[in-house]
């Protein structure tokens, strides 16, 4: 049985740094143009530059090693079969052999370098969610859609949506991780058996996880409506957006890194 309610996905880590306090607005596009780097760059020194960066990074948001390190635990599988498939079945220079199975220099390097790539597309996600509060988050995606205002987008809806699917994920989780117990106190068995009697033996799981969420859904309706929540008109708010000299400074520093990174990764 998984245990979902170590999982730090989508979680806050309330702390005062630089970055917690740095606009969200700001953290958003930045986190746009990381991502963007990490498919440009294609080469081990590249990734390098970048992993330097998020050491830093870290380090300067205080956030726990435990904390990022939980955070990859779900994508242990997928970083293990995507290695697993790279270095066995990708044609290329032969470099050592298991047996019939054959890993190659070709399938060496790409493996590892996705593998880098997708533990850091999960790191860099993951700082954003750590270091900005939900409320902050919202405020941000509502402001860089506002443009889209002009041709009728609800942008405010939009980022509100985004933002309580995004805040619900540790909740779901945990969610999830009290009826598991709870049916396995009554008997159930999630992990034996072939794959037939495993999804038979998830109806116990899926439905009372469903009437959950549903249940939660309809309870945040009704804390709304008593709230008087109308949509994003003539709403005000307590924190102004705004951008600070701290903020100019990590846009600039995070921008003179990822230039480094494409260009190491061009050599």
């Amino acid at each position: 049985m998984r245990a979902f309610s170590k999982l730090t996905i989508g979680q806050y880590y309330p702390v005062k740094s630089l970055l917690h306090e740095a606009d969200p607005r700001l953290k958003i596009v930045l986190l746009f143009f990381i991502l963007t780097t990490l498919f440009v760059v294609n080469n081990f020194l590249g990734f390098i530059f970048i992993s330097f960066f998020l050491l830093m990074t870290i380090l300067a948001a205080k956030i726990p090693f435990s904390w990022i390190l939980r955070g990859l635990r779900p994508i242990i599988f997928i970083v293990l079969f995507t290695l697993i498939i790279h270095f066995f079945f990708t044609a290329g220079k032969p470099i050592a052999t298991f047996g019939p199975l054959v890993v190659t220099e070709e399938g060496f390097k790409n493996g590892t370098l996705l593998s880098v790539r997708f533990i850091l597309l999960i790191i860099v996600t993951s700082l954003l969610t750590f270091t900005t509060s939900p409320i902050e988050l919202t405020d941000g995606i509502e402001s860089l859609l506002t443009p889209l205002k002009k041709i009728k987008v609800p942008a405010h809806e939009l980022a509100m949506m985004m933002t309580i699917a995004l805040r619900f994920i540790p909740s779901l989780l945990l969610e999830t991780d009290r009826i598991m117990k709870a049916q396995v106190s009554r008997g159930a068995d999630f992990e034996s058996g072939n794959l037939f009697k495993r999804a038979r033996n998830l109806i116990s799981l899926l439905i009372p996880l469903f009437i959950g969420i549903f249940k939660r859904a309809d309870e945040l309706a009704l804390a709304m409506e008593s709230r008087c929540y109308r949509g994003g008109e003539g709403r005000t708010r307590l924190r102004v957006l705004t951008m600070r000299h701290g903020d100019w400074l990590i846009g600039m520093v995070t921008l003179l890194f990822l230039i480094m990174a494409i260009f190491a990764g061009r050599l």
